[in-house]
């Protein structure tokens, strides 16, 4: 039967990929036998096949078995089938395994049916995958809610519980299939997706559905696009960096930047005299894009129609190995509808690149690449050099193109070298069938000069590209990859929650990110490997993200505190050109470890450039010893400690000691000219650039890191391991020194008692926000708004983000206390409420990292808003709260603070002085929490509700640890489970 004869139509379901016949209407059936012989399948198989059959609507079933026709006989369903494909039937057919697209295509052919026209039912997630990769206008997955997620990755156009779900019409006028109990197509908590095609949102769906596993990272955006003001392909590599100079006017300004590589998804497909296939294009009829946050996969589907109503339809899947970090890859299949003629496919590397995603550095010069060099090596594969123009990088592509049919063989088809306007590659012709599909399987291999155990970059991405097996091998690895990091790292809360898609997809992100199988000397850009906001630089933002992976695998914080270590040197050179002894690390740092931080910043309110003076935020250094001590508290690393976490502590606690000066009088210590995390201030009115006095932030913070170096220096002895006098060892004096300035450091409080910001802090004008909300609605940015009009924020008692409050995210209320009372201050519990009060309402949360502290400090005394805080600090990217700056990349901070959230705040865990402390304090919206850390090595499983609280610890051979949770102390053991009841708090 072909489409069209007089038979029942199967019409108006749900066929999401519009590859249906003439007014949405299917004509055939075909039906995966091998998940679905259970005796109420075949109950509810024979019902539809006898419906099918009196309405002279063929059928067929497929399956992998040598002969299916004994076992049909056996549930009375042979003489009811039009076609069976099995093992014989399928015997000619060059087949890589069952499930096969092959077997369904030949069952079509052999009822005499187009794909688009025809539906199939499958019972298993591999064999939706090959219904989808064949170009079947509807497939349907049939099994248990926990099957839904395979489905929905696989491609299910729609899914049910069971066949009996699905009720047939019994005559050809009667109502089409329904769907009275079925089951939801897919958690929402593990994929992210978008329908349609958006202009105004491209940007930020590129930044959220990109790819990396922390050598390299590629954004989401649709392949063979260009940069376009609309589209923005981007490829970058950790660590990578290049310095331009721009003349600003008569001023030249050098900035360095994490460079924008080659684009190895460049791939341009077109039918015989027509433009090439994409969004933009007039010929789109539908556009989808998923994210498969468990698997790491980027699938886009695209269908495409003409005026003659020819219809094509472009899906692909693309991952950036998190197995193998040098390979990526990109499988595409093209279905030619209704149609016979042939496709040219361009599938190149895209050299005519710039960095031009940033908005705010539009007037910088953003050409970081000498011309490239290529070479056509064998007749599928290309290869491809650039090198920076000033840092002298080179970076090698090796790209692999092949062409096959649904079953993986070799297609027929003509290929030319391609060197023509950046492009580097292959351009292909095949001759397709109505009805037809083929497969472009893309892969590449990457390598960089920074790179170890090299020859050449081009060399080793050549070699490693020829080891690299198919698509399918490559994504089995990579996605067992990602089975192993979610086993560790995810953060289970309950199904329903609407926080569980932000999340898992926070969670995605930051280990996108971060190295997890290769070592490198990079650190943690603050917009991750997903666009070019700040550079590519890294800033205090690691602060938020090391407390995720350091309960989890440590050995990713030690390594990326090895970046800060290996730039030690720099800091030290820093500090002594600016008089002081010690180490000062930069605000903005990148490739050397030298300050990075932009002297101007372009305000795109009113497209001028304005005085940047936030290379006065020395707290940075603070903050790098805060994350050595968290990670030896965790870890017990006195190795690392020994030779390299104790440095990073002396020189920064040397620094600050040298900074701050001594008030005989009074016996305290103050420090000057610098700027607190609140951004706002960088000076008092009418000095511009010469910073505050007492920033409280700074001084506790200080006042603590003084006191950690000399523990540090007591538990080693003043020894290295190779037990020689360290030469960066403090003296006793100087021990001395440390302990006198750590107790009497100057704090400022308000007339009232409230902490102050620093001195003079009260003085400062207040702010009319309702006036500035009613005008600009946005108000984060009011340096930027205040600029334009010729005003400042140094005149006003207003914060960007958590300044004061910052310490009582660093630290529990019991610690923070003994920091002043060492300093010689009380910190009653009603000042700490008072001043977290004053702080919120006179912040504008310009900082996606604001909401996050904010939401921790009031965890404890205003669940209600703290959930509220926490929520849009989940959503900061998903939502793009920060008003357009997401396309610019991820805020890999707050993604990673508000994971951070659900462990150490909302799940009360800690760990100081040998103890794992866990004192849980659950929202009512958060009933339930889950998840794995590592203390000293040894993996326990935590699951905390609003009554229990439950600790399993592996087995193994771990040495005992200590515990403290709800004020019952424990030592536990390999192997050993801890309950303890929690007591109900108002």
């Amino acid at each position: 039967m072909t489409p069209g004869q007089d038979a029942m139509k199967l019409e108006n379901l749900p066929a999401t990929r519009g590859r249906a016949g003439p007014e949405g209407r299917f004509d055939a059936v075909i039906f995966g036998l091998d998940a679905l012989v259970t005796a109420d399948a075949m109950h509810a198989m024979a019902g539809m096949l006898r419906q099918f059959l009196a309405d002279r609507v063929p059928t067929a079933v497929v399956s992998s078995s040598v002969d299916a026709r004994p076992e049909l006989q056996a549930w009375g369903l042979a003489s009811l089938v039009t076609v069976v494909v099995d093992g014989r039937g399928a015997a000619h057919l060059p087949l890589s395994g069952p499930p096969d697209p092959a077997r369904y295509l030949e069952a079509a052919r052999q009822m005499e049916t187009h794909p688009a026209t025809t539906i199939v039912i499958e019972g298993t997630s591999e064999g939706v995958r090959a219904a989808t990769a064949a170009g079947f206008g509807l497939v349907v997955g049939i099994g248990a809610p926990d099957q839904a997620i395979g489905f929905r990755v696989a491609g299910a156009t729609a899914i049910f519980g069971c066949l009996s779900d699905l009720v047939l019409p019994s005559s050809p006028g009667a109502q089409p299939i329904t769907t009275p109990h079925p089951v939801p197509p897919a958690p929402d908590a593990w994929t992210l997706s978008s329908q349609g095609f958006n202009p105004a949102e491209e940007g930020q769906r590129e930044t959220l559905y990109t790819l990396a596993n922390g050598y390299w990272g590629t954004r989401g955006s649709q392949p063979g696009s260009t940069s376009d003001g609309v589209h923005c392909p981007g490829t970058y590599f950790a660590g990578v960096y290049n310095r331009r100079t721009t003349i600003l006017g008569t001023t030249p300004m050098e900035s360095e930047h994490m460079v924008n590589a080659p684009d190895w998804t460049y791939l341009g497909i077109a039918r015989q005299g027509q433009e090439v296939f994409a969004p933009s294009s007039p010929l789109l009829r539908e556009h989808a894009q998923s994210l498969d946050l468990r698997r790491g996969v980027l699938a886009i589907d695209d269908h495409y129609a003409d005026d003659g109503g020819r219809t094509t339809v472009v899906s692909s899947h693309r991952f950036q190995s998190q197995s193998d970090p040098h390979l990526a890859a990109m499988k595409t299949t093209v279905v030619a509808g209704n149609w016979d003629g042939s496709i040219t496919i361009v599938s190149a590397i895209n050299t005519s690149v710039t960095n031009g995603n940033a908005a705010d550095d539009s007037m910088l010069d953003e050409r970081h690449f000498l011309p490239p060099a290529a070479a056509q090596i064998g007749e599928d594969t290309v290869a491809v050099d650039v090198q920076t123009n000033q840092s002298g990088l080179t970076i090698a592509l090796a790209a692999r193109t092949r062409i096959l049919d649904p079953a993986g063989a070799p297609v027929p088809h003509t290929s030319s070298f391609v060197n023509s306007g950046g492009l580097f590659g292959h351009e292909i012709t095949v001759v397709l069938a109505a009805g037809e599909a083929i497969t472009i399987e893309k892969t590449v291999s990457a390598t960089t000069s920074r790179d170890h155990a090299i020859s050449t970059p081009r060399l080793d991405a050549t070699a490693r590209l020829a080891l690299a097996p198919g698509f399918d091998a490559l994504l089995n690895r990579h996605v067992a990859a990602w089975a192993a990091l979610w086993a560790r790292f995810a953060v289970e809360l309950p199904e329903a929650s609407p926080a569980a898609l932000a999340m898992n997809v926070n969670t995605f992100h930051v280990l996108a990110s971060v190295p997890n199988s290769i070592e490198l000397d990079a650190g943690v850009p603050a917009r991750g490997l997903h666009g070019e906001g700040y550079r590519g630089h890294i800033f205090w933002d690691e602060l938020f993200v090391y407390p995720m992976l350091t309960l989890r695998r440590p050995e990713l914080t030690r390594q990326l505190l090895m970046y800060r270590y290996r730039r030690l040197d720099q800091a030290r050179a820093a500090a002594s050109a600016a008089g002081f002894s010690g180490a000062m690390y930069p605000w903005q740092s990148g490739s050397s470890g030298r300050d990075e931080t932009p002297a101007q910043l372009f305000n795109t309110l009113d497209g001028s450039w304005m005085p940047d003076h936030s290379h006065l935020q020395v707290h940075v250094g603070l903050a790098v010893a805060y994350s050595v001590w968290q990670y030896y508290q965790v870890t017990a690393d006195r190795g690392f400690l020994a030779r390299y976490g104790a440095q990073m502590l002396v020189e920064v606690a040397r620094f600050f000691a040298g900074i701050a000066t001594h008030d005989a009088a009074a016996d305290r210590f103050d420090i000057s000219g610098v700027m607190g995390p609140d951004e706002f201030h960088d000076a008092y009115p009418g000095s511009p650039g010469l910073g505050i006095r007492n920033n409280s932030y700074t001084n506790v913070l200080a006042s603590w890191v003084l006191a950690r170096a000399a523990e540090a220096m007591e538990i080693l002895g003043g020894l290295d391991v190779h037990e020689r006098p360290a030469p960066w060892a403090p003296p006793p004096a100087e021990l001395q020194e440390w302990d006198h300035i750590s107790r009497r450091l100057r704090l400022h409080f308000h007339a009232d008692g409230i902490i102050s910001q620093f001195d003079g802090y009260e003085a400062l004008a207040e702010f009319n926000w309702d006036a500035y909300r009613s005008k600009y609605g946005n108000v984060g940015r009011l340096d930027l708004i205040l600029q334009a009009e010729g005003d400042s924020t140094n005149h006003y008692q207003i914060s960007k983000q958590a300044d004061v409050l910052m310490l009582f995210y660093l630290f529990s209320a019991e610690e923070l206390r003994a920091i002043f009372e060492r300093l010689g201050y009380a910190l009653p519990a009603e000042l700490v409420q008072r001043t977290v009060s004053y702080f919120l309402a006179r912040t504008s949360h310009g900082s996606t990292l604001s909401r996050v502290a904010h939401s921790w400090v009031l965890a404890r005394s205003d669940r209600e808003q703290s959930w509220s805080l926490f929520s849009q600090a989940l959503e900061c990217d998903l939502s793009d709260t920060q008003g357009g700056t997401t396309r610019e990349g991820v805020h890999l901070g707050a993604m990673a603070g508000t994971v951070d959230m659900a462990i150490r705040c909302y799940g009360g865990v800690e760990t100081r002085q040998g103890e794992l402390l866990i004192h849980p304090l659950l929202p009512t919206e958060l009933p339930r929490v889950a998840f794995q850390l590592s203390y000293r090595g040894q993996p326990i499983d935590v699951e905390l509700t609003h009554h229990l609280a439950v600790l399993r610890l592996r087995p193994g051979t771990m040495a005992p640890i200590r515990v403290h949770v709800e004020g019952i102390r424990k030592t536990l053991h390999p192997g050993d489970v801890l309950k303890v009841a929690l007591r109900q708090r108002p």
